[in-house]
């Protein structure tokens, strides 16, 4: 007996050492990555901003925040980017994908072009499955829409709700850019629904399910919000928070948010910040300041919405002990949106209504949106491709690093690159019996760990509609294309000047013409195209079209 009641305490004490262990060496954390929609890079508040995102915020104080994180230029092109880990024209998305009410619009019939995901591409959900992982989907997918074998479910996902397309009303998204749930469409027939909290609510369903099944596999979501897209569309209540807010106009928004980054050390003060690109707030009438305004505040209420809703995720996470393990990721997918010209696009009784689609705010206060930098969604200066980007993580960030800023650039395909490190994933270099392109992207789970090098020794490259970039250490090669304009290069040193304001070229002509090399070099070899025909071959797609 005193044997037996011996062996009973011994295996008692193996058994709690092993839960012990369990309990303080995690296994694979769940890895969940947000992205929003069109949002400027100081528009949240710990960078910069004055909406009130207190759950973001939150996050960056107890996690890290990047300085110099990198997106696409455009929506589509981004997420191509994101899901493979190659450059966008490697996923036959060079350019955009095929719209709902045009499925050949944007088909180029060239492989960098074809307006939808290569099957010929491993995508985060495929790769993060060959380490267990569940892998969910909510919200936007733009990646090609015209047959199932492009969609979610068919490219990894085990579940997905969402649109489709490229955006849709926020209060009644209907027919073609309606919600699907896994591979049917769902008929919204709420009178309070808002994609954003319905994004929210399958993100945590789906999450649940796999809890109440008690499954031990660790889960991947990927939580694409259309927020703040267009069309400028919010709950009532929340606009109001921001009514009054706006009546100041772009120039002194972006005088107090260019004050709070060089506070935050999100900017250096030696960096001028860029000229004014909008109109004067002052010669406006005051009927069109009211509409600006209110519009403004919209989209400022898009983006709080957005917030609050992340925050009901974080809740959901910690009340069921998912939390401490749990890698969150934030992102943007391109710089602020100036699309509807200098004032804004749509009609303005509309605006506060469920009616509408292209519902603007306008280039003037796009530029408040990029404080302090140049240019927009579309083009490839450090306001169309420079992106917030959070990450959150108490189980592998330590808490001597957590509030700090990462310095260190990256971009799209690291998100890959670092996903299958943190993960133990092996990246496929086949797929359905044909060659996938190798990743392209670093892995910057060491900058999570404390590492101050650079993850990036050989350059990363940018080009869309014409816009091309190339970035090597501190230098950067940039040049605005302009229709039957000459190509004139940039160069800059953004460590000095990341505003883009000190033209270095004609000092440093060697340097830029290793770089213009380097870019064409990589042009050639990863599908990219003369943007001028492209742009031919998409004026003849959209005859045929109006014919």
């Amino acid at each position: 007996m005193i044997r037996f009641k011996a062996l009973i305490s011994y295996l008692l004490t193996i058994c709690t050492a092993v839960s012990c262990q369990d309990q303080t060496e995690p296994g694979k954390p769940n890895i969940i990555l947000i992205m929003s929609d069109d949002m400027g890079y100081s528009d949240i508040g710990c960078y910069g901003g004055e909406i009130e995102t207190p759950v973001l915020d939150g996050l960056a104080e107890s996690g890290v925040r990047f300085t110099q994180f990198y997106n696409g230029a455009r929506c589509c092109p981004t997420r191509a980017s994101l899901i493979s880990g190659l450059y966008p024209h490697q996923t036959g998305i060079g350019h955009m994908t095929n719209p709902s009410e045009n499925f050949e619009v944007h088909d180029y019939d060239v492989p960098g072009y074809r307006g939808e995901l290569s099957q010929q591409t491993n995508t985060l959900a495929e790769v993060l499955k060959t380490a267990g992982y569940r892998t969910l989907m909510t919200g936007k997918w733009h990646l090609g829409m015209e047959h199932r074998e492009q969609w979610p479910l068919q490219r990894g996902f085990d579940r997905f709700y969402g649109i489709l397309d490229g955006a849709s009303n926020y209060f009644q998204p209907v027919y073609p850019r309606g919600i699907t749930l896994d591979n049917d469409p769902v008929d919204v027939q709420d009178s309070t629904y808002y994609t954003t909290d319905a994004f929210t609510d399958y993100a945590i369903r789906f999450i649940n399910e796999g809890q109440e099944a008690n499954e031990r596999s660790p889960f991947f979501l990927y939580l694409a919000y259309t927020a703040p897209h267009w069309p400028l569309q919010a709950p009532k209540s929340v606009i109001d928070k921001y009514r009054e807010r706006y009546h100041q106009g772009w120039e002194a928004i972006r005088g107090e948010r260019y004050e709070k980054m060089i506070e935050l050390g999100l900017v250096d003060p030696s960096w001028r910040l860029s000229p004014a690109d909008g109109l004067d707030w002052d010669t406006l009438s005051s009927e069109k300041r009211a509409d600006l305004a209110l519009r403004r505040a919209i989209y400022a209420a898009q983006v709080d919405q957005m917030d609050r809703n992340i925050g009901r995720l974080v809740d959901y996470l910690k009340t069921n002990g998912l939390f401490e393990n749990t890698l969150i990721v934030f992102i943007n997918d391109n710089g602020a949106c100036a699309e509807g010209g200098m004032l804004g696009g749509g009609k303005s009784e509309q605006l506060e209504t469920k009616a509408g689609y292209f519902l603007t705010y306008g280039q003037s206060w796009a530029n408040a949106s990029n404080t302090p930098y140049r240019e927009y969604k579309h083009w490839v200066h450090e306001g169309g491709i420079s992106s917030p980007l959070i990450a959150h993580w108490p189980a592998g960030i330590s808490a001597s690093l957590r509030g700090t800023l990462i310095n260190e650039y990256g971009f799209l395909p690291d998100i890959m690159a670092t996903f299958a490190d943190i993960s133990g994933a092996s990246y496929p270099s086949a797929r359905k019996g044909k060659p996938v392109p190798s990743m392209v992207g670093e892995s910057f789970l060491p900058l999570l760990k404390g590492s101050n090098a650079p993850i990036h020794d050989q350059p990363i490259f940018w080009e869309h509609e014409g816009n091309k970039a190339v970035r090597l250490g501190n230098y950067k090669a940039v040049m605005k294309w302009e229709e039957n304009k000459p190509e004139k290069w940039e160069l800059y040193d953004l460590s000095k000047d990341r505003t883009e304001l000190n033209d270095l070229s004609g000092k440093e002509p060697d340097r830029l013409a290793s770089f213009v090399a380097g870019w064409e070099e990589w042009a050639r070899t990863h599908q990219v195209r003369p943007w001028e025909e492209m742009l031919a071959r998409l004026r003849a797609n959209q005859r045929r079209t109006n014919e």
